[in-house]
């Protein structure tokens, strides 16, 4: 694991603590990569209670109550979709705030619209508009997905 994710995921889990906070995450390209770093930190029960792995449209849908209409017509790469995303996660736990990333990790997926490395991130506290990235990350899928994850726990630093 990396240790810039985790010290990341370290500082998010005291400054959620010292709020009184809590936080749930929604992925689709991260396959879960951000739940478990936030998972690494040990005590990160008392900020985490869960994380929702919508890799597939269906499960956007079904897990985070996702318009289908939404995918249908912005893709499911979309700032539409994250914003989404993002509410479904609040709305389907007890979190006050929240993650949400959707994107083309590659190698594969890309168009000339959404080409590989193109990421969403959600940012959302409750009572309060969602706030939402459009990156462009390079390098191979591990690499995209890395720099996915660490871009979504700065995000939420802030």
């Amino acid at each position: 694991m990396d240790g810039q994710l985790l010290e990341l995921a370290a500082r998010l889990g005291r400054h959620l603590t010292a709020q009184g906070k809590t936080i749930t995450t929604a992925e689709s390209c991260t396959g879960g990569g951000l739940a478990q770093v936030i998972t690494e930190i040990p005590g990160s029960s008392g900020w985490f209670g869960r994380g929702f792995i919508t890799y597939s449209n269906l499960a956007k849908v079904q897990m985070l109550g996702v318009d289908p209409q939404v995918i249908e017509r912005y893709g499911a790469v979309s700032e539409e979709t994250v914003t989404a995303m993002v509410i479904g996660a609040l709305a389907h736990s007890d979190a006050s705030c929240a993650i949400a990333i959707t994107g083309v990790a590659g190698p594969e997926g890309g168009t000339p619209d959404k080409p590989v490395g193109t990421v969403f991130i959600a940012w959302k506290n409750k009572g309060e508009i969602p706030i939402v990235a459009k990156q462009q990350f390079s390098g191979d899928r591990h690499q995209i997905r890395a720099q996915s994850l660490k871009t979504a726990l700065e995000g939420a630093l802030r």
